[in-house]
């Protein structure tokens, strides 16, 4: 990576009035963006911000925090952690918004990306760009009910075409949002093709607030290029960020982690998991994060298929060292039959 690009990660970034250090930032995953992945994600460091997975509106102000499986945290984590939320109705979103605003998170992030067909059938996450004027509702609405920085992360939209994806940020800005989070895919396209990243400089050009570019930044080379092509204000990492959760501190620092960081992570992500979790759902939890942690090794997929057959964590930590006892070779881009 070019030293130029380097800085410009290292530049801190006001988000309505406030600052953050660093312009990576981790995308909202759900399933994914969890307590004990955001733990050793916060060990290593390099990010500007962390994303919790989504949670309904609906339920948000009433969500017991010691309890809930998503709407979970460190107090510690407060000051850098955006929470995520998604739902149809603009009352419902306000009151979220108000709750995450009187915990003390950083930000609230509004879905309207997630094509997962439970959440669209609900009219929620991405279903919302068929009826912008709507999204724009809920926009103005958590505007008005908080004061603590309200993000937009959204989609291209139901068609590929560029110009409504435009028009809707300016009416997001319009609305009060204040910065967005745009991934440059239709909605039906579960990343069947590569994201369009000259959509984010259209964005990025047509609105005044700090635009993030999201969407296949897997290796250094993409981060410097998503930059330079589109012009973004930072950049959002997702499943890369769950393969290597150092990855915010090896781009910022120019430091890099090498096979014997992987064992140790491992090791710390699963003893977190079985802190946080009951022990079916930290396993749950661990499949999911695990095949992209696999991805970045040649035979990856025999990695993951030991973690598919273990019958507990046990097994798990025994899989891992013996993995890494045959000192596997590593890739620079990652296995896409297991991303």
């Amino acid at each position: 990576m070019k030293q130029a690009t380097r800085d410009f990660l290292n530049t801190p970034l006001e988000i309505a009035g406030r600052r953050i250090e660093k312009r990576l930032v981790l995308a909202p995953m759900s399933g994914l963006g969890n307590v004990a992945l955001r733990e050793v994600l916060s060990g290593y460091g390099g990010f500007g911000l962390l994303f919790m997975e989504m949670c309904s509106a609906r339920g948000l102000p009433q969500e017991n925090r010691r309890v809930s499986s998503v709407f979970q945290w460190r107090d510690v984590e407060l000051p850098y952690l955006v929470c995520q939320i998604f739902g149809s109705s603009p009352e419902d979103m306000a009151a979220a918004a108000r709750r995450i605003e009187a915990e003390g998170f950083f930000g609230v992030d509004l879905n309207f990306g997630c094509s997962v067909s439970r959440i669209c059938k609900r009219n929620c996450g991405a279903a919302l760009l068929r009826t912008p004027d709507q999204a724009v509702r809920i926009v103005e609405a958590v505007r008005r009910a908080v004061s603590l920085p309200v993000w937009v992360k959204f989609r291209t939209g139901w068609e590929d075409r560029r110009e409504p994806a435009v028009d809707l940020a300016r009416r997001f800005e319009a609305a009060g949002a204040d910065a967005l989070t745009f991934h440059p895919r239709v909605a039906p396209d579960r990343r069947a093709r590569p994201p369009r990243w000259g959509y984010i400089q259209t964005v990025k050009q047509a609105v005044g607030i700090p635009v993030f570019g999201n969407g296949n930044v897997f290796t250094e080379a993409d981060c410097e290029n998503i930059i330079e092509q589109t012009g973004c204000d930072g950049v959002s990492l997702g499943r890369v960020a769950v393969a290597k959760p150092w990855v915010f501190a090896e781009w910022t620092s120019g430091t890099p982690y090498g096979k014997e960081a992987y064992v140790e992570m491992l090791h710390r992500f699963i003893d977190l998991l079985e802190f946080y979790y009951e022990p079916a759902r930290a396993m749950r939890l661990f499949r999911k994060s695990s095949v992209y942690m696999a991805a970045f090794f040649r035979f990856g997929h025999g990695f993951h298929k030991r973690f598919l057959g273990a019958a507990g964590f046990s097994d798990v930590r025994m899989a891992v060292d013996a993995f890494f006892d045959q000192a596997p070779e590593m890739s620079l881009k990652p296995n896409m039959n297991l991303f």
